[in-house]
């Protein structure tokens, strides 16, 4: 899932050399000889996810994200197999990370072509699996404790507890086995090398796909050319510092490939300039770093009241949960340095201010 638009400099000027040639939903579009741009529509205001269909030869085919289990996503799959596999099955489902935009029909792919595999890092499958595992249960106490904390009145406290549990029903039934992907190792898509980098921050063990020959990279989330990933603490572990490891992330990228890379995006539209995005997004981070503490040092603040330092526009409920995560993200960063302390008041509330 993607972020909220955070206040950052005036965006780099960055090449998209296919935007006349955007696939519609059940279409695809060549990007090098045997991938193919295959666009999927989400029930989001982000509106399109992009996925990526590569032809392996004689095995067959592997799939690199899948889209939402919806009956409109199988249908557009459908007519692309149909029409572009000629007669030779999906033997590999290849998956970024766990969100269910990326992971959501990993399950039903693999049933539909026995024998296919899938491959996703260990701790996005073992995360997946555990977020499904959640189905049907009722909210935990540690997560209204982690929402009424922040700020939340009772009443958004309340519709936390009646939507816990809903990831399952974006997340067709896993397959019980996987093939694990590695930070580093080469793997083979296409007749290419293609090298396996992870990022964090966004999920736990993000993977992008790096062909150095074809100097071509799919990021899934990881880099976005026009909206910035979302990077959130959960309820699950109050105190991680995600933004330290999606910071860490982003110069990673820039080691592991040259600007001129062909970034093949989950959203938006495939764009070169990957060293520009990445300095932008991590320039537009330290702004809010900044906003953040300005507005501490002005008295003792909830996590609520933050928002207008970190975020270009008014947080509605329907906002709220991604406001929250992204907003302890940046205080959890400022603690981390020193530089914010927190106190919880009598009644289950935190309040931060600057050091």
């Amino acid at each position: 899932m993607d972020g909220l638009q955070t206040k950052t400099p005036a965006k780099p000027g960055l090449i998209y050399p296919f935007d006349e040639q955007v696939p519609e939903q059940g279409e695809t579009t060549e990007i090098i000889p045997g991938l193919y741009w295959v666009r999927m529509r989400l029930p989001f205001a982000l509106e399109w996810i992009n996925l990526w269909l590569i032809d392996d030869g004689e095995r067959g085919w592997t799939i690199v994200d899948t889209g939402m289990p919806m009956p409109e996503t199988k249908e557009a799959w459908r007519a692309i197999f149909d029409k572009y596999l000629g007669g030779r099955p999906v033997w590999r489902v290849i998956v970024t990370h766990m969100h269910p935009d990326h992971v959501g029909n990993a399950g039903w792919l693999t049933r539909k072509f026995p024998g296919a595999e899938l491959w996703m890092s260990q701790l996005e499958y073992i995360s997946c699996r555990m977020l499904v595992a959640d189905t049907g249960r009722e909210a935990p106490e540690a997560g209204t404790d982690f929402y009424v904390a922040a700020g939340w009145n009772e009443a958004q406290v309340e519709n936390y507890r009646s939507r816990f549990g809903r990831f399952g029903q974006g997340v067709s039934q896993m397959p019980d086995a996987y093939r694990r992907l590695v930070d580093g190792e080469t793997i083979r898509l296409g007749g290419r090398n293609w090298k396996v980098v992870m990022g964090n921050g966004h999920s736990p063990e993000h993977a992008c796909l790096f062909c150095e020959s074809e100097n071509v990279m799919i990021s899934g989330d990881q880099l976005l050319p026009r909206i910035s990933s979302n990077v959130s603490v959960h309820p699950t572990e109050p105190k991680a510092n995600p933004l330290r490891d999606w910071l860490q992330s982003c110069r990673k990228l820039k080691t592991a490939v040259g600007d001129d890379v062909l970034v093949l995006p989950a959203h938006n539209t495939p764009f070169r300039g990957a060293h520009k995005r990445l300095d932008h997004l991590i320039r537009g981070h330290d702004v809010g770093l900044k906003r953040l503490s300005q507005r501490l040092a002005e008295g003792p603040r909830r996590v609520v009241d933050t928002f207008p330092a970190i975020f270009g526009r008014k947080i509605g409920d329907e906002s709220l949960s991604l406001a929250t995560g992204e907003a302890i993200a940046h205080l959890n960063y400022l603690i981390a340095e020193g530089k914010a302390v927190v106190e919880r008041d009598g009644d289950g509330v935190d309040w931060y201010r600057a050091v």
